[in-house]
């Protein structure tokens, strides 16, 4: 009786120092694709019933792949790692870094229900998002924060989209600002750390700018959905 009073206590103390780290049910999100057509996804751990019973030893997990030839397919994912540049844990000591947890959270009680307020960025170009991303996300491309004469109108749309309003060339009003969650493919990726550092330098508010490292890469690499791929 006594273990048992003990485990209830250390749980309930464990959940009050870190709530996140409990299991979280499945977000329901509502996403719209570039071409306006909108689609129901539901984000949680994608198990398989071939991945249930894999053992958690060096033979199955340690090798050159981190995952054994013997393994399903199901239940691992292949990336390129030669390719890209190593991003730093923090883009600048004002914006905070984000893990699959907490953009899980700020999905399900930030951006879904208030998105006039905030918003989940996939910083990279329309071909990559229309390939697949995180659910909900909304594509600003990382080059269309700059203005291009000829792409005036993409410039102007990712602007309305963050809440900025254009007064001249070089002059913002961020009263209206969202906060936003900037990603990209991963933390070799370029694409969001180069949406922010524009962003700071027109100055955005730091405060509302936040930073998921791991991106599409690292999502997947914990069995998080992805959109379909817009046919």
């Amino acid at each position: 009786m006594k273990k048992l009073i003990l485990v209830f206590f250390l749980s309930i103390y464990s959940y009050a120092i870190n709530p996140i780290m409990l299991p979280l049910k499945g977000v329901k999100v509502e996403h719209t694709y570039s071409n306006g057509k909108k689609e129901n996804y539901t984000i949680e751990r994608q198990n398989y019933k071939e991945c249930l019973n894999l053992a958690v030893d060096v033979e199955t997990f340690q090798s050159e792949n981190l995952a054994s030839s013997k393994v399903h397919k199901k239940c691992k994912k292949t990336f390129i790692t030669t390719k890209g540049t190593i991003q730093p844990l923090f883009l600048h000591k004002d914006i905070k870094t984000f893990a699959e947890l907490e953009v899980l959270e700020f999905i399900e009680n930030k951006s879904s229900k208030k998105p006039e307020n905030f918003i989940l960025v996939d910083s990279r170009t329309k071909d990559w998002f229309n390939k697949g991303t995180i659910p909900s996300a909304v594509n600003i491309p990382y080059d269309e924060l700059e203005y291009d004469e000829d792409f005036e109108l993409e410039y102007e749309r990712a602007f309305k989209l963050l809440g900025i309003k254009i007064e001249d060339k070089n002059n913002y009003d961020f009263t209206h600002a969202k906060t936003a969650l900037f990603f990209c493919n991963g933390s070799w990726c370029a694409q969001s750390p180069r949406a922010i550092k524009t962003l700071i330098k027109i100055g955005f508010p730091k405060e509302k700018i936040l930073w998921y490292r791991g991106g599409v890469a690292a999502w997947v690499g914990v069995s998080l959905p992805l959109t379909d791929e817009l046919k």
